[in-house]
């Protein structure tokens, strides 16, 4: 019974980080939209806050997997986080919240894999596949509802509140975060050695190299496409408000999906190529239709293949990292793959104002080059031990 609690505890608490992490993102882009019109400084505020998480994810992981009390680093973490946030709303200068988003951004890992790290600890008797597919549903039904809430309070109160609320929702997860339990004995060896192993085991790790190399490149491809769904309604349905509810109803997919998953999770390592395969046919079927119903139906192969594709690489990092350097590896893995999404949103710009068609095209193209990175790095299976 204590188990399903902390279980519980901790799904809660991640949702509620997680919907304020996305709904941090649009909420600071059409702050500096507001500021002075201009679409680039929303869009400088936004890549600050997602392309420094590549450098903040090791360290902070590798801080995470030394600390006997994980999860009140990890509370501290997120207060950091939400106090970044309210400094770049109080700041008047855009420079100077374009570099505070940018020191924020270095502790986004903590909302993803930093969470994600400590599911061993809560999940009780629940089997670690079914746990990590629930964790996933917290991130699909935060990106449900952020943006939408976003949207929302920005429209009625503005963008100002908008950012204020993502504050308040990160926030508030901190009692979440600070409950969580205590971990196992920690190393001893410096933080320099300390990340030095994390690096090892994710990349001489066969499997965990496939999954993390395999996702990043998909999710440029993802960030190709959530840039051209919104394109997408303006050319072809007429309103661009119609490429969001496709983004809408991509990710109720996705929460579908695993939720129809969680009670007897495919085989991970298959599932994350089935996945790519699928997304890469979803994006071409979205760029040669034209009709509602053909895009609503490439919405939802999409979402039925990024939800458990995300599920899949949990419980492969799960299987395969060592209790030592765990959360190093999940937030390692989860910024490398912002910063892909990140990537591909900036690739989208010039390739969407050629044709939103060749845009969905080159995304179609990174999940087929995802596919041969996954079929190309083999895998060793996992050992006896480890897969126990």
């Amino acid at each position: 019974m204590r188990g399903r609690y902390r279980l519980a505890a901790y799904l809660t608490g991640a949702t509620i980080a997680r919907t304020g992490d996305e709904l941090s993102g649009p909420a600071l882009l059409l702050l500096g939209i507001g500021v002075d019109g201009s679409a680039a400084t929303g869009s400088a505020l936004l890549a600050g806050l997602t392309i420094s998480a590549a450098a903040g994810g090791p360290l902070l992981g590798a801080l995470l997997d030394r600390s006997p009390r994980p999860g009140r680093l990890l509370a501290w973490a997120l207060l950091a986080y939400a106090g970044g946030l309210g400094a770049v709303l109080a700041l008047v200068e855009i420079p100077a919240a374009i570099a505070v988003a940018v020191a924020a951004g270095l502790l986004n890992p903590a909302l993803a894999g930093g969470w994600t790290a400590q599911l061993p600890n809560v999940r009780g008797t629940t089997p670690l596949a079914r746990a990590s597919t629930l964790d996933a549903m917290t991130f699909t039904a935060a990106s449900l509802a952020g943006p939408g809430l976003a949207g929302l309070v920005a429209a009625y109160a503005g963008a100002p509140a908008a950012v204020a609320l993502a504050i308040t929702l990160v926030a508030a997860a901190f009692p979440a975060a600070w409950s969580l339990p205590p971990a196992e004995a920690k190393p001893t060896r410096t933080i320099r050695r300390q990340l030095a192993d994390g690096f090892t085991v994710l990349f001489r790790n066969r499997a965990l190299l496939r999954a993390t190399a395999t996702s990043t490149v998909s999710f440029v491809g993802i960030g190709v496409a959530i840039v051209c769904y919104p394109l997408l309604g303006a050319q072809r349905l007429g309103n661009p408000g119609f490429g969001a509810l496709l983004l809408t109803v991509l990710a109720a997919a996705s929460l579908v999906a695993n939720a129809v998953l969680a009670r007897r999770p495919p085989p991970p390592d298959r599932t994350v190529l089935v996945s790519t395969v699928l997304l890469g046919a979803s994006f071409l079927l979205a760029a040669t239709s034209h009709g509602v119903t053909p895009l609503l139906a490439a919405a939802v192969l999409a979402g039925f293949a990024e939800g458990p594709q995300l599920s899949a690489l949990f419980a492969i990092r799960h299987r395969e990292a060592p209790a030592a350097v765990r959360a190093q590896v999940f937030t390692t893995a989860a910024s490398v793959k912002i910063t892909g999404l990140a990537a591909g949103a900036a690739l989208a710009g010039p390739l969407s104002a050629l044709s939103v068609t060749a845009a969905l095209g080159a995304a179609a193209g990174c999940q087929l080059v995802a596919a041969a990175t996954y079929v190309l790095a083999g895998a060793r299976r996992p050992s006896p031990a480890r897969a126990v």
